[in-house]
């Protein structure tokens, strides 16, 4: 994959990556000096990275009280600037600023600056707080970016795989700092064709942490491969996410079949992801149940865990 760093962008991206209407941009641009884009010989305009650094910042600086007039009155330095102070003296509670590093450490491949970020966060906050008040809605964000042509593939790879690292290293801490106190194992897999892991994945690092034993097995699983675990592992819960996989015309199919192969035994599949709002909840068998959220999932288990009191 060819990590080309994205300098280039067009107003429409600008829009995408700071959630600032690109008509907006433009009255600020014309009433404020801004931005200064270079335009081609059509007269569309063409914006640098520095330029959409610079609005991210102004964005956050809106977000934080300050009126555009006034932040345009600064320099580009001086917004930076008072952006860094902001940052410093507050916690990260919104975690926009932090959004917004990230965003920018995305389009450049800066890892250097995705650490930098995520150890600033982690000095005010713990991983859990990183993940559901920033990695969550950024990677939502990143969905749509990446469904509009904002950003390409390799930009999305490029932030999976850092977040990705990330859990791996918090679920390894769990591991060895956890014992295993319940006799409910859950088995955490992705339906066949599935490759969306990360939820799945903090899934993982939320059950070891709460002392359940989990079996990950991961991407595009078929339904035939959890037989085995069924009769070697009675008390098992099966959970999954359904992000793009089973599609929608073969979602009723997937259902009975698991309830065929499943149903007499009654190990619960629990399920997440954007497929879920195709599932018609009357249909569904006892044992089947749909997740709206981690935090959901995370409470019910709660209840669970040998540490609840």
């Amino acid at each position: 994959m060819n990590n080309v760093v994205k300098t280039n962008f067009s107003i429409k991206d600008l829009e995408g990556l700071s959630g600032i209407k690109a008509h907006t941009i433009r009255i600020w641009e014309k009433r404020y000096n801004l931005l200064a884009p270079i335009r081609t010989a059509t007269n569309i305009r063409t914006y640098a990275l520095a330029d959409l650094q610079k609005l991210l910042n102004v964005t956050f600086l809106i977000q934080n009280g300050y009126k555009i007039s006034k932040i345009a009155k600064n320099t580009t330095q001086e917004i930076a600037q008072i952006t860094a102070e902001i940052v410093s003296e507050r916690s990260f509670s919104d975690h926009s600023h932090a959004t917004n590093s990230f965003k920018i450490a995305m389009m450049n491949f800066d890892q250097e600056l995705f650490y930098k970020t995520y150890n600033t966060l982690l000095e005010k906050g713990t991983f859990e707080s990183i993940f559901y008040e920033t990695f969550l809605p950024l990677l939502h964000e990143i969905g749509l970016l990446w469904q509009t042509d904002t950003i390409n593939p390799s930009h999305e790879h490029f932030i999976y795989n850092l977040i990705k690292q990330k859990l791996l290293i918090n679920i390894e801490k769990a591991q060895a700092n956890t014992v295993h106190m319940h006799n409910e194992t859950f088995v955490l897999y992705l339906p066949e064709n599935e490759i969306h892991e990360l939820g799945l994945i903090f899934l993982n690092y939320e059950l070891v942490s709460h002392g359940f034993k989990v079996i990950y097995l991961g991407q595009s699983i078929q339904l035939d491969s959890l037989k085995y675990l069924s009769v070697n592992h009675p008390n098992i819960t099966f959970v999954s996410y359904f992000t793009v996989y089973p599609l929608v015309e073969n979602l009723e199919n997937y259902m009975q079949e698991y309830n065929e192969m499943f149903g007499e035994a009654n190990h619960k599949l629990y399920i997440f992801g954007q497929r879920i709002k195709d599932i018609n909840e009357d249909k569904l068998p006892n044992n089947i149940r749909i997740m709206l959220s981690i935090r959901e999932f995370v409470n019910t288990i709660k209840r669970r865990s040998p540490s609840y009191a």
